[in-house]
Formats: C-alpha cells, sequence, structure tokens
C-alpha cells in the first residue's frame, strides 16, 4: 500500500523538521519542500493514468479536448497553488501565502472563461425567445 509509504515519510519528515526548526530553520523549510516534491512524485504515475482514462472518456462523450485539457490545467493550477501557499505556511509566511491562493483563484477564473462562455451560448440556444 504506497498510502503506508506517504505516511511512513512524512512522519519521518516531520521528526525531522521538529529537530530541525530548533537549530537550523532554513534547512527545516528545505526538508519540508523535497518531502512534499518526493511525495508527489510517488503520486504522479496514479494521476498520469487518472487521466489517460478521463481522456478516453471525453473521446467517446466527444467531449472538445480543449475544454478537457483546460479542466485539467485548472485542477494542475490548484493543486500547485495549494501546494506553494502550504510551503509558505509552513515557513511563516501567511501574507505570501495568501497572495499565492489568490493567484491560484484569478488564473483559474481567467483559464475558465472559455467553458463558462461555451456554457453560457448553450444556454441561450436552449432558452425560448
Amino acid at each position: 500500500m504506497q498510502i503506508v509509504q506517504i505516511i511512513g515519510i512524512g512522519l519521518v519528515s516531520t521528526v525531522i523538521i521538529l529537530i530541525l526548526r530548533k537549530q537550523k530553520p532554513e534547512i527545516a523549510v528545505q526538508v519540508s519542500i523535497v518531502t512534499g516534491v518526493v511525495i508527489f512524485l510517488l503520486l504522479a504515475s496514479k494521476l498520469s493514468s487518472v487521466v489517460e482514462l478521463l481522456q478516453s472518456y471525453g473521446d467517446r462523450a466527444d467531449i472538445k479536448p480543449v475544454y478537457f485539457n483546460t479542466v485539467l490545467k485548472i485542477t494542475g493550477i490548484a493543486y500547485i497553488a495549494e501546494f506553494g501557499a502550504e510551503i509558505c505556511n509552513d515557513a511563516g509566511e501567511s501574507a505570501i501565502a495568501s497572495k499565492i491562493e489568490l493567484a491560484g483563484k484569478v488564473i483559474i477564473v481567467v483559464m475558465a472563461v472559455p467553458i463558462i462562455t461555451s456554457l453560457l451560448d448553450l444556454v441561450l440556444k436552449v432558452m425560448p425567445q
């Protein structure tokens, strides 16, 4: 079970970070970042198989690849923004974390505009005039 491995990595890293935070706080932040990257890399193969499965269903449902790719990019941006914000929070920089979260939300809204306009066009076509 991969979750046991991830929890083990997380717990060992947490103990190391707690010890380092007292003596070398800058190294503790680096250990936290490396731990997050390692955990992400362990999950990347699982994510790629899910994306492939969803793409095959999108092809079968005849969903335009542009919309599907946009949704995937939006999901990726949400995860990356959260990851960056959590790193800043771990380093004690909650103000910067808030700005990262805001930037992620704005980028998501901008990227979603084509999908939203497409949905609104569809609603306008269906509505009686």
